[in-house]
């Protein structure tokens, strides 16, 4: 079964084919996972906004079938997220999430479907949020943490960290979570989320820009004649 919350805020966003295998032996981690998630902690306490282009991809295993979204990721107050993907290819469309509420534009149908994610803005929060202002306490409450290799991903140095959820909601959602954790920013440069059904979906984010001024009117939606669908 698909997860629905995955897919409305990854899918729909917010994250490439899959993830190369190395040749060479795992190289053994230069640091340790408290130092790790010290580093995560001390970037989650200065970050304010987060501004990158983003590749998600949902993978379905058994008829080999990988489709990607390409757009923009843009990330603001991690306390009260707020936060824009502006996709343009293959399709444009617009998610938008603030104030528990997720809309999603489609400019060539001219149509806003709205989602009120009220009840489900913890479980939410965490598929969003892992790692762009995530406290280490937080997620070492809800998550088993684990450390399992340093990674060259595309030119940038990572820390690959594994998650296994500890509330059984998530749990018969998620099977486990991978960290991809830039060495350079100590925010995540990738995410892959496992499903039950073996499907996975990644979330790759480069050129990413921390702490940018963005305007006062980055989490809008500039469609005052679409047509509006509330679909809870």
């Amino acid at each position: 079964m698909r997860l629905p919350v995955s897919r409305l805020i990854l899918a729909a966003l917010l994250a490439a084919a899959a993830i190369p295998v190395s040749l060479a032996f795992p190289r053994k981690p230069k640091s340790d996972l408290a130092q790790v998630l010290a580093r995560m902690n001390d970037a989650a306490k200065r970050l304010k906004t987060v501004k990158a282009n983003l590749d998600y991809t949902t993978v379905t295993v058994l008829v080999n079938d990988r489709e990607t979204e390409h757009g923009q990721f843009l990330f603001e107050n991690p306390k009260n997220p707020e936060i824009l993907i502006n996709f343009t290819n293959p399709d444009s469309k617009t998610f938008l999430y603030r104030h528990n509420e997720a809309q999603i534009y489609y400019p060539k149908l001219n149509r806003i479907e709205q989602y009120n994610l009220q009840r489900q803005s913890g479980l939410i929060q965490q598929f969003l949020l892992l790692g762009f202002g995530t406290d280490a306490n937080a997620l070492k409450s809800n998550y088993e943490v684990s450390m399992l290799d340093e990674e060259d991903l595309q030119g940038e140095s990572t820390i690959v960290l594994q998650l296994i959820p500890r509330q059984p909601d998530v749990k018969s959602q998620l099977t486990k979570i991978q960290l991809w954790v830039s060495e350079d920013s100590w925010l995540p440069a990738q995410q892959q989320f496992y499903e039950p059904d073996g499907d996975y979906l990644i979330a790759h984010y480069t050129d990413v820009k921390v702490n940018r001024p963005l305007p006062g009117s980055t989490f809008h939606l500039d469609a005052p004649n679409a047509q509006r669908v509330k679909k809870n």
